[in-house]
This record gives C-alpha cells, sequence and structure tokens, in this order.
C-alpha cells in the first residue's frame, strides 16, 4: 500500500495519528480481493482519506475498438462500485469513527481512475485582486466556471509541475514527524 500525501490528524485515543498509521490501518483491513492487482494508494489530508484500489481491465479480443474497450472499464468499474458497495460502507465507517476523517473510495482500471464519492472541502483563501484577475480570466474564458473552480484548476496546475518538489518536501514532513515520535513525550 502506498501513501501519496502526509498530514496528522486527530483521533479519539491519541494526539496525532500518523500517515504511516493510518495506511498500515488500511492495509489490516481491507479484503485481501481488492489488493491482488496492485496495493491499494491511500492519500490522507485533513479532512479525508481517499483510497484508491487497482482492478483488472477486462480482457477483450485485440480487434476490440477504443470505445469498446472504454465501455468495458466503465462497466468494470460501475460493477466493482455496487458489488462492494456494503463493505466499503463498513471499511469507511470504522476508519471515520478511529481517525475522525471521511474516508473516499475510488477505482483505477488501466489508465482510467474514476473517484466515487469525496468532499470538495471549502478553502478559506484571501486574494489581492491581481489573484482574483487571474480567476476571472480563467473563468471569462471558460476555463472554470467559477473562482473557485479556477482556483481549483490552479491548484491542479501547480501540483503537475511540481511533483518532484512536493514528493520531496513530503518525505522530509515525514522525517520531522518521525524524529518528532522519537522524541520525548510532552508531560
Amino acid at each position: 500500500m502506498t501513501t501519496d500525501a502526509t498530514t496528522n490528524s486527530t483521533n479519539s485515543t491519541t494526539n496525532s495519528t500518523s500517515t504511516s498509521t493510518i495506511t498500515s490501518w488500511f492495509l489490516g483491513r481491507l479484503p485481501d480481493a481488492w489488493t491482488a492487482t496492485a496495493p491499494a494508494q491511500v492519500t490522507i489530508d485533513r479532512e479525508e482519506i481517499t483510497v484508491i484500489l487497482s482492478v483488472a481491465a477486462p480482457e477483450l479480443p485485440d480487434d476490440a475498438s477504443d470505445v469498446d474497450r472504454a465501455e468495458s472499464v466503465a462497466g468494470r468499474i460501475s460493477g466493482f462500485r455496487e458489488e462492494t458497495r456494503e463493505q466499503r460502507m463498513t471499511v469507511a465507517r470504522e476508519a471515520e469513527h478511529r481517525f475522525e476523517r471521511k474516508v473516499a473510495w475510488g477505482v483505477t482500471v488501466g489508465d482510467r481512475t474514476e473517484l466515487f464519492t469525496h468532499l470538495a472541502v471549502p478553502v478559506m483563501t484571501r486574494l489581492r485582486q491581481p489573484e482574483r484577475l487571474v480567476l476571472d480570466t480563467l473563468v471569462a474564458a471558460n476555463v472554470a466556471r467559477s473562482r473557485a473552480d479556477a482556483l481549483a484548476w490552479c491548484v491542479r496546475l501547480v501540483g503537475q509541475h511540481t511533483d518532484d518538489w512536493l514528493a520531496g518536501l513530503r518525505s522530509a514532513m515525514e522525517e520531522v514527524d518521525r524524529l518528532r515520535a522519537a522524541g520525548p513525550t510532552p508531560t
């Protein structure tokens, strides 16, 4: 199981639950059949835990069209979602109670990833006029429907172009968490 993001959360039993603790819990809790194709990807932030499961692509004849392939993947994702709904809800309830965060699910089949219900969390921002003008330009150009969509678009764009830098930063944060956990316990 891999972890894509790093944060701490508040838990009823401890003040801080590490990313590795949450990831390890999911590693032990998820049914083996759900991780048979590939390990689950667990992404964690302050509000939500997103679990992406890999599902084997349907087998089609070599001469199948791109449309047929896309439809078979859509069918596989839909089928997995419906067949596992009750069990995913049970795991999510347990995790939400344990880690005090919502759990979202997604599936990857081949190169397509589809998220099921997940949070859209409002984020407080204080933007000055030049930043608002950038967002308004994106809205006016129909790149985004609203300032909120434009801001999300900008964040995704920055994330795509800074993956290496963000990965290094997350690694450094994990090391700080590890050192903090190894230090003396505050009284």
